[in-house]
């Protein structure tokens, strides 16, 4: 029973999580002051397609993850989910939201699709079903040639990013902020929203062993019982 409930809230989040994750990134977009580099490449990429934002988000979800077949990184259930939902999501968020033009509300939207950004992480990857094709490239990179993560993830936002830019991507405060605080949010929602792994049966077993009051007739007992009858 409690190993269906946890799965129940595993799949209630990623679900959730990823449909936050594309708002957010509407929210972004539409506060005009700078996005993620990866938004950045997606803004520029459907300048020049004519393809809406969030379908491109789609593709190049699905372009990353043709990356992981050389580095042996295997896709869950979250990173084929995360490729087909968020993309949608950001379409959603972009219908209902109108564009900022304001300082004050500009802040204000950017900053809520930020925090809205971090909670959304935490829930999806809290989730355990896998990480999404950009992350996962990130890992896959470390693990098979030992480069530390922090260099892998810097040198391809870095690509990202010049290759989205000049392509018309919107490169502005923003996308400076997200760089330095999205990091920081997110090593506090991910292990805050972490779904807890199920009990071993050996080790609830011991636990209610434990547990449980001493109720065994002793040696003594037995043996006064015996001689009693």
């Amino acid at each position: 029973m409690l190993s269906i409930v946890i799965m129940s809230r595993r799949i209630v989040q990623l679900v959730v999580g990823l449909f936050l994750y594309g708002f957010a990134i509407a929210m972004m977009v539409r506060a005009g002051i700078g996005v993620s580099p990866w938004d950045v490449l997606s803004q520029g990429i459907a300048l020049h397609t004519g393809i809406a934002f969030g379908w491109v988000t789609n593709i190049v979800g699905a372009i990353v993850l043709l990356f992981w077949i050389p580095i042996r990184q295997k896709p869950g259930i979250g990173t084929l989910v995360n490729v087909l939902l968020i993309g949608p999501s950001a379409e959603v968020g972009l219908s209902l939201i109108p564009a900022q033009h304001a300082p004050v509300s500009q802040a204000l939207l950017f900053a809520g699709g930020l925090a809205l950004l971090a909670v959304a992480t935490g829930l999806y990857i809290g989730a355990r079903f896998g990480p999404g094709p950009r992350d996962g490239l990130m890992t896959g990179v470390n693990r098979r040639w030992g480069w530390r993560i922090w260099t892998v993830r810097t040198s391809i936002e870095l690509v990202v990013l010049g290759v989205g830019w000049l392509l018309g991507g919107n490169v502005g405060l923003g996308t400076v902020a997200f760089a330095v605080l999205i990091g920081p949010m997110v090593n506090v929602t991910i292990p805050l929203l972490r779904v807890p792994e199920p009990p071993q049966l050996g080790a609830a077993l011991e636990v209610h062993r434990a547990s449980a009051p001493d109720v065994a007739p002793k040696p003594m007992d037995a043996l006064t019982v015996g001689e009693s009858s």
